[in-house]
Order: C-alpha cells, then sequence, then structure tokens
C-alpha cells in the first residue's frame, strides 16, 4: 500500500476507483467519477490545491482517496471494501490537509454504519447538513414534449464556451447584463476527458439563443447516467424546457447502454418527473 499526492495523470485512475466503487453497492454514489470530472473543471474550483488531494494506491491501482470539494472545508472520503482498513488513516489526513478555518466535513451514507463508527471514532460528529441522492430507473422511453418554437442542440465546453458559460451565468441567476458577464466571466473552453456532447443538450428559442441546458453523463463501464447541471434562462422558465431536455437527455443515455439515472437534490421537481429517493446521506464534522 502506497500513499501519493494526485497529480493530473491520476486523473484517469481516481474516475476508475470512483466507478468501482460504486459497482457493487451505491453508498458512495453521491461521489461518482461523473461529479469529480464536471468539479475538476468548473470554474470555481480551486486547481491551486490539486496536490492536496491524497490518494491511496495499490500497485496502479486507487483503491482510496480524501478529496476536496471546490475548496477546502468540505470533501470526501472513502475506501475500497476490500480496503476498508485505511479509512481511519484516510480521515486523519483529510483533517489535517483539507480542512479550512471551519474544520472538515464530509457526508456518509446513512446505510454505512461501519465509515459513522470510523468517523466518530475520529472525533467527526454528525450535523443538520445533509444530501440526497434521487434515482429513477431507465426503462421505456419517455415521452419528450419541447414547447412550440424550440428546438434542441447539442452544446460543447470547447467549441460553445461562451455560450454555455452565458446560459449558465443567466440559468444560475447572476443577471441577463451580458456587459457585466463578459467583464467578469474569463471565457475559458472546458476539456473533460469523457465528456459526450449529445448529452449536453440545450434548448434554443426561437431567436436561436439557448434558453436551458441539461447535461447528463454515462460511461459504457457503469449502468447509470448521472444528471448535472440544469438550468433555464429566467425569461423562459415555467413551459416545461426543463422537463424536455432532461427526458432528451435521459432517453439518449438510455439507448447507450444506462439503467438507471441519478439527481443530487431533493427538489420537488425532480420527484414529479419520476425520481424517487435512492440514498441519504448525513455531513460528518470535526473542528
Amino acid at each position: 500500500m502506497t500513499f501519493k499526492h494526485y497529480a493530473k495523470e491520476d486523473y484517469a485512475a481516481v474516475c476508475d476507483f470512483l466507478i468501482e466503487l460504486n459497482r457493487a453497492d451505491t453508498c458512495h454514489i453521491h461521489w461518482n467519477w461523473a461529479r469529480f470530472e464536471w468539479m475538476a473543471e468548473h470554474p470555481e474550483f480551486d486547481q491551486s490545491a490539486l496536490s492536496s488531494i491524497g490518494l491511496w494506491t495499490d500497485g496502479d491501482r486507487v483503491v482510496g482517496a480524501a478529496i476536496y470539494d471546490m475548496y477546502f472545508g468540505e470533501g470526501f472520503c472513502a475506501a475500497l471494501p476490500s480496503h476498508a482498513q485505511i479509512f481511519p488513516d484516510i480521515l486523519d489526513y483529510a483533517f489535517r490537509e483539507l480542512r479550512d478555518g471551519g474544520g472538515f466535513g464530509f457526508a456518509i451514507c446513512d446505510d454505512r454504519l461501519d465509515e459513522i463508527a470510523a468517523a466518530e471514532q475520529a472525533g467527526f460528529s454528525a450535523v443538520e447538513q445533509d444530501e440526497t441522492m434521487l434515482c429513477m430507473p431507465l426503462r421505456c422511453p419517455l415521452k419528450v414534449s419541447l414547447p412550440d418554437g424550440y428546438r434542441f442542440a447539442s452544446l460543447d465546453p470547447v467549441r460553445d464556451a461562451y455560450a454555455l458559460q452565458w446560459l449558465f451565468w443567466q440559468g444560475f441567476d447572476h443577471g441577463s447584463d451580458r456587459e457585466e458577464f463578459e467583464r467578469t466571466e474569463e471565457i475559458i473552453p472546458r476539456v473533460r476527458p469523457h465528456f459526450n456532447p449529445d448529452l449536453c443538450l440545450a434548448a434554443l428559442d426561437p431567436s436561436g439563443e439557448p434558453a436551458a441546458c441539461c447535461c447528463v453523463w454515462y460511461l459504457g463501464d457503469t449502468d447509470y447516467a448521472y444528471l448535472e447541471p440544469v438550468c433555464t434562462v429566467p425569461a423562459h422558465r415555467g413551459c416545461g424546457l426543463a422537463k424536455a431536455l432532461i427526458y432528451e437527455a435521459l432517453n439518449r443515455a438510455h439507448r447507450l447502454g444506462a439503467q438507471r439515472a441519478f439527481v443530487l437534490s431533493d427538489m420537488d421537481f425532480y420527484r414529479k418527473l419520476g425520481f424517487e429517493p435512492h440514498r441519504h446521506f448525513t455531513f460528518y464534522w470535526k473542528q
């Protein structure tokens, strides 16, 4: 068993670790390869601290990891079942190296009594902060209904970097002032190794402007699709764009082999689409 600090050449191995971690069960599905890939190129992710990510390896295989979430203070800690004995070491490293002024916190599935016991033994305590993973089986094609005048288009974060960032800017409620957007935002093409542009869909309004977006992530090594992000420009909300985009993207993922879909959310919106509670996670903090 060897410990190492993360380097960019470890990216694929970390994705493989997260895929393997969720293969036997889904007690760590709140951290999956797709969430890691989305986060690693997120504009708010602290790239300067990458080497602080801790990896435990057995040969060329990553068997445990401590990863911060965007910034220090929150993150992810896990070990493969075959290497569960290193989990206390992972917790110790995460608290020492990934904490901020408020300490360090991470989410544990309520069903993982062994991890809860290890966290409490290490001085972590449960707090009211939590996460819920919703799941929807993908069996039959979902009925897609796009409002009149709108059409689907694929957005590539390299080719369509400006359009995608402008859409996110509006859709996540930063405003509609394009001059402020251009003054504030640095347009950076985002290269994600496993990104499939056919699963990153936008709804274009009658003038051809992107009005909503939905990204779905799927790899053939898994049986699930992961949904993130979803947003709609305020002026176009309430007409069913998000539902149409999600259903269309999930239909495409299902044709590629996905048997179910996950979303890290507890919003009624997703429940109305057919998602149901799958796993609940409670945060444990140590100061």
